[in-house]
This record gives structure tokens, sequence and C-alpha cells, in this order.
């Protein structure tokens, strides 16, 4: 897949004049669509090009500090103007995914845009759709395929404290907080260049991982204690959460993030599972450890794809359908699960 230079992206946009430029991400957007889309947005503004970021869906409150999240457009429940927008522009910046399944019913739209679409993402298999590609599936994070945009087009100088919060916490929250095997030397070097802007990076931490509400916090114990089933024939765990259950516990948009992982937390565990019933599917959060391809598991059997130790996927079958399907596929990995990490 070839890629455009970052100058040449830069230029494209500059080159028209009144460019009318949308930002979108995937849905249910985590810290890194929200960041990169926020932080390009920010930089776009600093160069003279105003941008308009839209969602296909709502994103967590412990992100709404952003700067400028409260102007997102989300796509469900705003239509009829998110399409006019979208119809209208010039181009539209595609940042963390590569499908456009991945934008919901919003990818009817981008696709039907005469605009130019630009892909910047780190995930592998991309769809192909997109007229200009920043791709990079080493990277760790669209934050970091960003920043690694504006200072290859030599215009770091339009990054300013706002824009570097945004881009440190995706790449802070794709990483794991620089822990996971996606982080590279070259990732510390751009965090650290982040930091130069002054943002507090403490508070952060904070604001992103230690501001549960109580029904959170209860939801995280109670599915721990109740909903954890280990596997050990497979070095496998899967947590399932139904739509009573989420009611129960007054779930919001984000209090799922990271659940997936404490399966992983437990020694000799190889692959974590989380299975929620959202209604009208039923998605699963993969993550594994060492050589087990967790995005091939998913791809292959729940319509799925993203990262090779961290995926996600689909089913339109029940819960319990669905947790059957996987333990029976699961039977065709046993000799990969049960091997040394």
């Amino acid at each position: 897949m070839g890629n455009h230079k970052a100058s040449e992206i830069i230029t494209a946009i500059q080159s028209v004049g009144n460019a009318k430029v949308v930002i979108t991400t995937h849905h249910k957007p985590d810290a890194d669509a929200m960041g990169s889309s926020l932080g390009l947005q920010i930089f776009l503004k600093n160069i003279g090009i105003p941008s308009v970021v839209i969602t296909p869906t709502d994103f967590a409150s412990f992100l709404h500090w952003m700067k400028g999240s409260h102007e997102v457009i989300v796509f469900e429940g705003n239509e009829v103007r998110a399409t006019e927008i979208t119809m209208a522009a010039d181009f539209i910046f595609c940042l963390d995914f590569n499908h456009l399944s991945r934008i919901n019913e919003y990818g009817e739209i981008v696709s039907a845009s005469s605009a130019v679409k630009i892909l910047i993402d780190h995930h592998q298999y991309p769809q192909g759709f997109e007229q200009m590609t920043y791709w990079d599936d080493k990277a760790s994070s669209t934050c970091e395929l960003i920043y690694r945009l504006i200072s290859e087009s030599k215009q770091q100088q339009y990054v300013d404290k706002d824009c570097a919060s945004c881009l440190y916490t995706g790449i802070m929250t794709d990483t794991g907080s620089f822990r996971h095997s996606n982080c590279s030397s070259n990732t510390h070097r751009i965090a650290a260049d982040l930091m130069d802007y002054g943002f507090d990076h403490v508070q952060i931490h904070d604001l992103v991982f230690d501001s549960f509400t109580e029904d959170r916090v209860r939801f995280i114990g109670y599915s721990l204690y109740k909903k954890l089933e280990v596997l050990h024939d497979y070095n496998t765990a899967i947590i399932s959460i139904n739509k009573d259950e989420l009611k129960q516990f007054k779930i919001q948009t984000g209090d799922t993030e990271g659940l997936v992982n404490y399966g992983l937390g437990i020694e000799g565990i190889k692959f974590a599972i989380l299975v929620i019933d959202r209604t009208k599917l039923v998605k699963m959060s993969f993550r594994s450890k060492g050589s087990f391809a967790a995005n091939a598991f998913a791809m292959k059997h729940f319509n799925g794809g993203g990262h090779f130790n961290a995926a996600g996927g689909s089913s339109v079958l029940t819960l319990e359908e669905t947790i059957e399907l996987i333990k029976e596929n699961l039977k065709l990995y046993q000799k990969e699960l049960n091997a040394q990490i």
C-alpha cells in the first residue's frame, strides 16, 4: 500500500481556497480516535484551515476535557446536519479506522461524498476506499501518525499545548501507558516532544484512568466476580455482559473500556475476550499475549479485525449462542493457546 508524503497531504488542502474539511473516526471512539481527531483539528486551525469533527456515535465523558470536544457533531441524532456538511466537504480525514463499516451508517454518507478521502491509520488490512493515504501498522497509534505528519511537513511550530495534550493522550492509551509491544523508542521520543509543550501529564492520566463513576467501579467488580469464566484448557478468559446488566449499572459510553484486559492479568492466560450484548449486535473485544493473533481470530470467525494482539468483532447471534460459538472455535486453536508465550 503506497503512502503519500506528509507535505503532499497538507499542500493538497492548502491549494484549495477556503477548503471545507471534515474529520471523522470510528464508532464509540476511544482516546486515540478523539485525540487524533481533535489534535488534527487544532493543528489545522493553527495553519488557517477550519474543520468540523463528526463522530458516528458519542464518546466517553472522560475525554470531554479535550479542546473542541463540545463542538463535535455526533452523527446519531444529527443526521441531517452531518450529512449536509459531509456532502459539501472538499476533504474528509478518516482517522483510526480503515473500513467504512467501522463508522456505521455514516460510512454510506462518507462514501457518497465527492470529497477527497484521506486515510490516517495504523490498523492492518485497510479497505482502500481513500484517495490519499498515510498509513503505518507499526505505529503505536493514530495520534503518533498525526504528529509524524506534522513533523515531516516541518510545521511543528503550529502545535500548541492543546494539540499536544490530545495527541499525547492517544499515544498513552493505545500503548497501555507505554507498556505494550507497539511502543517503540520513537514513540517515547514523540511523547517527550509533546510533553515539551507544557501540559500536565499527571492530570491527563488522572482524567482518563482515575475518574470513574461509582456505578462503573461496582460494574467492574461485579464483572470480575460474577461474569468471568476461565477456560484453563485453552488459557482463555471470557467476560460476558447482557443487556440487563448494562442497565443495572447504568453503563455509559466508555464504561466498558479496558475491562477485557483484566482477563489477561490472570497468570497463564493467553487470550481474553469480552462479549457484550449491544441489542442490535453482540460486540466482542479480543486481547492476546505473545504469538496468538487476536485479529486473525476476530477476522475469521466474527467479521472483525484490528491489531495482532488487540482486535474486535461482532455477531448477529444471541449472547449465549455467541459464547458457545467462541468456545467451539477455541477448540481449533488449543495447541497454539497452550504453547509457551
